[in-house]
């Protein structure tokens, strides 16, 4: 069946419509190219037709790539040849003397976007689910079909530099005012107001209307605006970036290229860049975590997941009131707390949230009352009875959620599973004393929870499959993306965060300098150092971490540090009383001050150099270590799902792909004998895990390519 088809109307409008059989999304691909490339030549062949309107007969236009086909690409010609293959279609396109109008329906992303800016006119559905945008750099790409080129050329180089190096989502209205777009029309009948404005633009009645430029975007145009532009861009990135990814900085040059010296030496560049780019280890890293992230979506084999119509959250404070606001789309959910305080604070945290998601164009104010609507804060307990599914999101105190799990169950269904928001403490602790701990699990949200993508859920050797389904089910439908992990000490992404903080604090206590030590592992790749982090996350947690660690991996030589305790215990808690690492309160330009009372607490102010790589392995090394004992001892499912976890839930470099990734790119034998160095210099608990020596022996890895 041809991914392709030409429909053409007696009054000389052709509706070119993409339909892919095989998904539920268009993606581009070789197959789609050679149906897209007859397609347009019967288009332009048939004197019949005056004029085209591509179109798409899915919930989306086009959603980009097929990115299995790019990640399997191992040499960079293969990638030049398909985006080379691919600017010859969209030129055709841009060239032909019949107008081409773009009907854009949900999700033109990637090349997809890149088709339509090949169309002379573009019409997007007047819809929050129309979202355009070039995300390539965040798979570790660059447009390859003319983004670079032809997305300046229509809204202007600061604007289009914004959406191709941050991959900005931009919806229908955005779109238009920006000029990203020429016009927009009701979802209902986009492809018959298309096909009549296709006929005006054959016709000479209508034309695209040249878009305003403000007197700062005219001086920004000229030849000295542009490379002030661009070198901003450059400083930019490399502030963000600190050098590591390549895909921006290639993204620059196309662009630069273009602006410099004409559309066709951009495109050269482009479909040079764009192979290299396809074959680079940070692109393979980064679509491998795209490709985990959406097989993870995919519902697993097991029972199907039973309903949830109603959600009730125990506990009002932030991350209460973060997993409210994410799931007011899905069921009325109702926040029950004892302190009516809590609970306005609770109300006016979701109420500015769905404020943020109406300017932003997500919804619109019947979409913001619909889901205001569906919050129902209270005091009583009994107004639970309804509930499918209880998030507990009360303090991480054993005894009280035990308390709190007692009570509701005086109330709730026996169909309702209760889920306990814990980073640490076990389920099977917490559900010691229920009526029902085969409906009793995990579901460890991150802060600040909208934001934050991952979702790890905790099962405990007792909780029922239906339940894990359902809870699961659930969490995919927030928009998490969920790793289903086995209940044990710190469960998968607390369990090997803590052997991490732990080591920043041990190169502390040796007389490393604070800011070094975050330094080193920013420049490794994380979005924040560890040091940074502690602070972040409270010093008060960290203590607390240490103290349920304390023993429980001494034998492998893992025993905790006492200094944040005794840190917390002094009174710093971090940036949340502006007493931590770091000196806080009022606002400060540029890099935060180290707070030199701390170092009291690590053998005095007199700090040493110690190697960046020297701290960065022993750091990165560690929890990749743990990581593989994880795997061995079925915490986690699979590699993937360590990978996701690790980067979604605790920042480890995206670009490295995960803890498993990172092992397989050192190679087995590599990162064995890196293990078995820092072992004889720091200790036991730098010994590889027994799974990395078997693989070291065999030559295995992680992952088949």
């Amino acid at each position: 069946m041809s991914v392709v088809t030409v429909t053409k109307r007696p009054e000389g409008v052709a509706v070119l419509c993409f339909d892919n059989p095989a998904g539920p999304v268009n993606v581009l691909s070789p197959d789609l190219l050679d149906d897209f490339r007859a397609a347009i030549e019967d288009v332009l062949g048939d004197e019949a037709v005056r004029a085209c309107v591509m179109a798409s007969a899915k919930r989306d236009f086009i959603a980009g790539a097929d990115l299995k086909r790019v990640y399997a690409m191992k040499d960079p010609g293969e990638g030049s040849a398909f985006s080379r293959d691919g600017h010859v279609l969209l030129d055709m396109v841009a060239q032909s003397p019949k107008p081409f109008v773009a009907a854009i329906n949900g999700l033109a992303v990637g090349g997809g976007l890149e088709v339509a800016l090949a169309c002379h006119y573009l019409l997007a559905a007047d819809s929050p689910d129309t979202v355009l945008s070039l995300p390539e750099v965040t798979l570790g790409l660059l447009p390859g079909g003319g983004g670079t080129q032809r997305l300046p050329a229509r809204v202007g180089l600061p604007a289009a530099l914004t959406m191709m190096l941050t991959g900005q989502r931009v919806r229908a209205r955005k779109a238009l005012k920006m000029g990203l777009v020429d016009a927009v029309a009701p979802p209902g009948g986009l492809v018959e107001t298309a096909c009549k404005a296709a006929l005006l633009l054959a016709g000479g009645k209508l034309r695209r209307r040249a878009r305003k430029r403000s007197p700062m975007e005219r001086l920004l145009s000229t030849p000295p605006g542009r490379r002030l532009v661009l070198k901003k861009a450059r400083e930019g990135v490399m502030r963000k970036t600190r050098g590591l990814y390549p895909a921006p900085f290639y993204t620059l040059e196309c662009v630069a290229a273009g602006q410099s010296k004409g559309f066709g030496a951009g495109v050269a560049r482009e479909v040079d860049l764009f192979g290299r780019l396809c074959a680079s280890p940070q692109s393979k890293g980064l679509i491998g975590l795209f490709l985990g992230m959406t097989d993870l979506k995919k519902p697993p084999d097991g029972p199907a997941p039973r309903p949830v119509k109603r959600l009730a959250v125990l506990g009002g404070g932030f991350m209460g009131a973060g997993v409210a606001s994410v799931s007011l789309k899905l069921a009325p959910v109702t926040v029950r707390d004892i302190d009516e305080e809590v609970l306005r604070r609770c109300g006016r945290t979701v109420w500015e949230g769905l404020g943020k998601q109406m300017k932003a164009g997500a919804i619109n104010a019947f979409g913001r009352d619909r889901l205001w609507a569906a919050f129902h804060p209270t005091l009583r307990l009994e107004d639970l009875r309804a509930a499918d599914l209880v998030v507990e999101a009360v303090f991480e105190d054993l005894a009280l959620k035990r308390r709190v799990l007692a009570e509701v169950e005086e109330v709730l269904s026996d169909e309702a599973v209760f889920a306990s928001n814990t980073s640490a403490l076990p389920i099977a602790s917490i559900a010691g004393e229920a009526r029902h701990p085969e409906r009793v699990l995990g579901m460890h949200y991150f802060s600040p929870v909208p934001k934050m993508p991952l979702l790890e859920l905790v099962r405990a050797e007792k909780t029922a499959d239906w339940a894990v389904a359902t809870a699961r089910d659930f969490g995919v439908r927030q928009g998490k993306t969920v790793i289903v992990v086995r209940d044990g000490p710190g469960f998968y992404t607390t369990r090997i965060l803590s052997p991490f903080l732990n080591e920043a604090v041990r190169l502390l206590e040796e007389g490393a300098r604070v800011e070094d030590v975050d330094r080193a592992m920013k420049d490794f790749g994380y979005p924040v150092g560890p040091i940074a982090l502690l602070d972040e996350v409270g010093i008060d947690v960290g203590a607390h971490v240490v103290k349920e660690f304390g023993n429980l991996f001494a034998s492998r030589g893992l025993d905790a540090s006492d200094a944040l305790p005794r840190l917390f215990e002094a009174g710093f808690k971090g940036r949340k009383n502006n007493r931590g690492f770091y000196k806080y309160g009022r606002r400060r330009r540029g890099a935060k001050p180290v707070n030199p009372e701390v170092y009291a607490f690590f053998g005095g102010r007199n700090r040493k150099a110690v190697p960046s790589q020297e701290m960065a392995d022993r750091l990165s090394l560690l929890m990749a270590n743990e990581a593989a004992h994880c795997l061995q001892e079925e915490v986690i499912a699979c590699p993937r799902d360590g990978d996701v976890g690790a980067i979604l839930g605790l920042g480890f470099p995206p670009f490295r792909g995960g803890p498993f990734r990172y092992f397989d790119a050192l190679g087995p034998d590599a990162a064995r004998g890196l293990l078995l160095a820092l072992a004889e210099k720091h200790g036991p608990r730098f010994r590889p895990a027994p799974l990395l020596e078997d693989m070291a022996r065999s030559g295995k890895r992680f992952y088949d390519a």
